[in-house]
């Protein structure tokens, strides 16, 4: 990797500009959870090892102050083949290492933070039309690890941010989602849910959350209902806002019950471990959304009855494209009358039963 190793550094470099000057994003517990995964991914650690606890806090104290040194600074073009590329030109970039096994990403991530990481590719495929990439070891990356992300009709597949993003979802599993958790792990062949019983099925595990992931972004790519365009006009204006927020979830959710989306293909695959998996990390907003599918999850997996998830994913899907509709409009509207400014009160007025409770 020795010809490759000034390309890493400028990329983790730009990285590092990223989460210096956008770090505001997360929240204080947000924050502490990306910079515990971030300390694992430089030491080499497994998801499940924590590290001295001392040598942690003194890493976190060591990367704040390395912060300060980059605000105010511009990302930096990335130097490949001896020309420089912009670090967004993740298409470029990728051009020019063809051949070497690598995968550049970038991008813009929640409250538009730049994103951006360097993989060694593991496989190719082509699934749907979709040129799906799923990536191995990662040597360059950001505080927004993503797991799966989809640019044009390309898929991408971050099997170590995935694997770190799991196991914290097992571990932190709110105490809604635990009977749907407990069943999945059944599922697999996990009856004591100990840590030692999850790491030696953890590969099993992980296909099945990698085939979500698939999924979701096969149905994102192939979803109409939401234009990508208007959706990134409408993150850009209110970035880090309740729009950004229901806008993101609206998203999803068309993604998620699409024809191709997940809760589609473990319907046809009768999948009880990826059902409660999906079950159990669905978030409050998302439930808000699609009241009608954590019953029928809960029902199929204590009677395995599949006959009730079509209807309630046919439902999820009709709320999510009206909740769609009414957004688009009431954006459309706004702009029309050069009112943006009002728009959150709008979208509270006409959507905040959704929102609360749900953030």
């Amino acid at each position: 990797m020795h010809a490759i190793d000034p390309l890493i550094r400028q990329i983790q470099r730009n990285c590092d500009i990223s989460d210096a000057q956008h770090g505001g994003v997360f929240s204080i517990c947000g924050l502490a959870l990306r910079l515990r995964d971030l300390f694992k991914w430089e030491r080499g650690l497994a998801p499940w090892e924590e590290g001295d606890p001392a040598a942690v806090l003194e890493w976190i104290g060591a990367r704040e102050a390395y912060w300060e040194t980059l605000i105010g600074m511009d990302l930096q073009p990335l130097t490949v083949r001896g020309r420089p590329l912009d670090p967004f030109d993740s298409e470029a970039v990728n051009s020019d290492l063809a051949g070497q096994r690598l995968y550049y990403g970038a991008g813009l991530a929640r409250g538009l933070k730049p994103t951006f990481f360097l993989a060694e590719i593991d496989r190719e495929d082509e699934i749907e039309g979709c040129r799906t990439y799923r990536l191995g070891r990662e040597l360059a990356r950001d505080l927004s690890p993503l797991p799966a992300a989809s640019q044009g009709n390309t898929i991408v597949l971050r099997r170590q941010s995935a694997s770190n993003l799991l196991w914290d979802q097992i571990a932190y599993v709110t105490p809604s989602g635990k009977t749907a958790l407990y069943a999945a792990l059944a599922a697999s062949g996990i009856a004591d849910r100990r840590s030692s019983e999850v790491r030696r099925r953890w590969d099993d595990l992980l296909r099945v959350q990698e085939t979500i992931h698939l999924h979701h972004e096969l149905g994102e790519i192939k979803s109409s209902d939401f234009q990508r365009e208007r959706w990134r006009e409408m993150i850009a204006a209110f970035p880090l806002s309740r729009v950004e927020l229901l806008a993101r979830h609206v998203k999803d959710l068309l993604a998620d019950t699409h024809p191709l989306g997940p809760l589609a293909h473990i319907g046809r695959n009768r999948d009880v471990v990826g059902l409660g998996f999906y079950a159990a990390f669905t978030d409050r907003l998302t439930r808000n959304l699609n009241p009608e599918l954590l019953p029928a999850a809960e029902e199929i997996l204590r009677t395995g009855d599949w006959a009730v998830l079509p209807p309630a994913v046919a439902a999820g899907r009709a709320a999510a494209k009206r909740c769609s509709d009414v957004l688009v409009s009431a954006y459309d509207e706004a702009s029309s009358r050069r009112d943006l400014a009002g728009l959150p009160a709008t979208i509270d007025r006409l959507m905040g039963r959704y929102l609360d409770g749900g953030l």
